[in-house]
């Protein structure tokens, strides 16, 4: 992390990062990139149909290697690179059969290591094993929910999930979030936390950098007219005058977003349940 000096009132306070952990001078792998279309802002009517998006810097999306299904094949990292697209860091993996793949950097992984995706691997970070093989209380990020679909949970930077016990067939992980998940033991993950924790600590300074993301001004529908929001309106401020909902009427809080009841019966633990 680097804090700026407050030379100007946006400069007060930031902070971000000073790269020291990535390779200096390497550019993207090309044949793993490909051009990303944007989502955000206006559409080709002129019509904003994403609230709040548009703008921010142009960006190619890395492709990576989320299954880790190259199994029994050794793998060097070559350099710690930057992903535009997620918070951690990538690092990309020369395969001992000249194949390369980018992957989630975890802490403590650096060039020129050895990593391996095998039942038989060693437990250091980089390396990607069924649960099955994984000691109890390891720290692993990029789990699998479906056997051989790729890592979907704990892929975030800092972020790790814990192998808490294992019955059957199945193996219960504790999220970042505090719920406990049951899993089969033949999905894989991958050993260590997501580097980069830093990023949670970043003071973003000034407006200018959330437009360089693509983020623009988020306006409250209280500060609305009434064509524009049904909270907009009223003389002077006004704290609603009825419950929080969107521009379309439904409503914003208070009610439950979770509608695939049919997983539920993995979850051992909500994550808003007291240990």
């Amino acid at each position: 992390m680097k804090v700026y000096k407050p030379t100007s009132p946006g400069r007060r306070g930031m902070s971000g990062f000073d790269f020291t952990e990535l390779t200096p001078g390497k550019k993207p792998e090309k044949s793993l990139t490909e051009g990303k279309q944007r989502t955000g802002g206006r559409n080709n009517n002129g019509r904003i149909t994403s609230r709040f998006r548009g703008g921010g810097h142009k960006k190619r999306y890395r492709i990576i290697d989320f299954r880790r299904n190259k199994t029994g094949v050794p793998a060097t990292v070559a350099s710690i690179e930057y992903d535009p697209n997620r918070t951690c860091r990538l690092a990309l993996l020369h395969y001992a059969d000249g194949e390369k793949a980018y992957i989630l950097a975890p802490e403590a992984l650096e060039v020129g290591a050895q990593v391996i995706s095998a039942s038989s691997a060693d437990i250091k970070p980089g390396n990607s094993l069924p649960l099955r093989h994984i000691p109890l209380g390891t720290a692993i990020h990029n789990v699998e929910l479906h056997i051989g679909a790729g890592g979907q949970l704990a892929r975030s930077a800092g972020t790790s999930a814990q192998l808490m016990a294992k019955d059957g067939e199945w193996a219960q992980i504790r999220l970042p979030s505090g719920e406990i998940r049951i899993v089969h033991l033949n999905c894989r993950a991958t050993i260590g936390a997501i580097g980069n924790k830093d990023h949670a600590n970043v003071e973003w300074g000034k407006a200018g950098r959330m437009r360089w993301k693509g983020i623009r001004p988020h306006n409250r529908g209280v500060t609305m007219n009434p064509v524009d929001h049904p909270m907009g309106g009223g003389e002077g401020r006004s704290s609603g005058g009825r419950h929080p909902c969107s521009p379309w009427g439904l409503p914003t809080k208070g009610y439950k977003t979770r509608t695939n009841k049919t997983t539920s019966r993995f979850i051992l633990r909500g994550r808003n349940k007291k240990a």
